[in-house]
């Protein structure tokens, strides 16, 4: 991630070309945690530890972009994970656009569990 953005976001600012949009502090913070409230319904952990998130990106003025895949491409969550991630993160004040990207590159596998997830799965 770019530093730039990183020091914007820590320090809020009005953006010459957001029309007086304030720039969220701790907005990284704030995603992270609306997509720790989102579990795959078989499994009970969230989808951040489960390592269905690859990328996490922000932009100005509080625009977010979300990188991200399944466990399968048949997975039965296929379009409500997704969804319920685009809301959640929505959800936030001020948070003006959001759009979650799903890629199956690299394909998902149990190595990109968290040691949490490995552990509440009984997989360690």
């Amino acid at each position: 991630m770019d530093n730039n953005i990183d020091q914007e976001i820590k320090n809020p600012s009005v953006n010459p070309e957001s029309n007086g949009a304030t720039e969220i502090p701790d907005l990284r913070e704030k995603v992270m945690a609306a997509i720790k409230s989102v579990y795959d319904p078989e499994i009970p952990v969230d989808i951040f530890e489960l390592g269905l998130i690859y990328e996490i990106n922000l932009f100005p003025v509080n625009n977010v972009h979300i990188l991200m895949t399944l466990t399968s491409p048949s997975c039965p969550s296929a379009e409500s994970i997704p969804s319920e991630v685009k809301q959640r993160i929505e959800a936030i004040e001020g948070v003006r656009d959001v759009n979650v990207e799903i890629t199956w590159d690299p394909p998902y596998s149990q190595d990109m569990m968290s040691e949490a997830a490995k552990l509440e799965l009984g997989f360690l």
